[in-house]
Parts: structure tokens; C-alpha cells; sequence
């Protein structure tokens, strides 16, 4: 008996290139981008948007990522893809000058390990405005 492969995956290359870049995420080097103040900011202070999870108002810099609830977001926070995320974050994102470096054109110089902590929740930000304006007002009576 002659044995006689099954072709299950003829012709679905167009399927491949789908399940691909159906969860690609941020490269490190975006999301450094995203990290800096002024990019941070904004982010984290979205308007309202419909089509995104959670309105768009639960993002998580560091994943480049939408949740749900800010319940949702909090748990995210404790996961492993979270944490190894920020680990991967500590070093400085490979650069164009880093390249030339390496290729011979410049001195070579250690890449620079920060500290990369995970972002503030929205709710202890509103807690330290209550508690400033609290303040503030106390002063004012005084």
C-alpha cells in the first residue's frame, strides 16, 4: 500500500500572514517613544473612544494596551507579560548610533539600565488631588 501525504495547510498562506499580525504588539522602541512625559500623558489621559475596550480610558503604557475596567487593569499589573515587559523596558532600546558602534564607527559604551516602575493608577492620582485641595483649603480657613 502506497502511503500518501495529507496536504491539511495547501493554499492557506493568505491565513498565515492573518494570524501573523493579528496580535502584534508595540516594539520596545515605540513604546520608549510612548514612555516620555508629553507621549505619557496623553495616553493615559485619552478622550472617550467607543471602539476600544474600556473606552479607552484603562491603557497600559507599558504593554501598549486596553482594558476593560480599571479592575482589569489592576490585575494586569500583577501578571508575568507585565512584569516581564517592564524587565525587558530597564535597558535603553537599541539605536541607530548604537548600530554604528557595533560596526565600528565610535567607541563602544555599555547600554544604561533604568529603573522602570509600573505606572500610577488613576484613582491614587484623583486621592492625592482630593487630599491636595483638602489642604488648601484648610489654609485658606486658617
Amino acid at each position: 500500500m502506497v502511503y500518501k501525504r495529507k496536504k491539511y495547510h495547501y493554499g492557506d498562506t493568505h491565513l498565515k500572514k492573518k494570524w501573523r499580525t493579528k496580535r502584534r504588539t508595540k516594539d520596545l522602541d515605540e513604546i520608549d517613544e510612548d514612555l516620555k512625559v508629553n507621549n505619557s500623558e496623553k495616553l493615559l489621559n485619552q478622550e472617550v473612544d467607543f471602539d476600544k475596550p474600556g473606552s479607552a480610558q484603562h491603557y497600559c503604557l507599558h504593554c501598549a494596551r486596553y482594558f476593560i475596567s480599571d479592575n482589569a487593569l489592576q490585575d494586569h499589573f500583577k501578571t508575568k507579560v507585565h512584569k516581564r515587559r517592564l524587565k525587558a523596558l530597564e535597558l535603553e532600546p537599541y539605536t541607530v548610533e548604537e548600530s554604528e558602534r557595533a560596526a565600528g564607527f565610535g567607541n563602544w559604551k555599555t547600554p544604561i539600565k533604568r529603573k522602570i516602575e509600573t505606572q500610577p493608577l488613576k484613582s491614587d492620582k484623583e486621592d492625592l488631588e482630593s487630599s491636595s485641595k483638602k489642604m488648601k483649603i484648610d489654609d485658606d480657613e486658617l
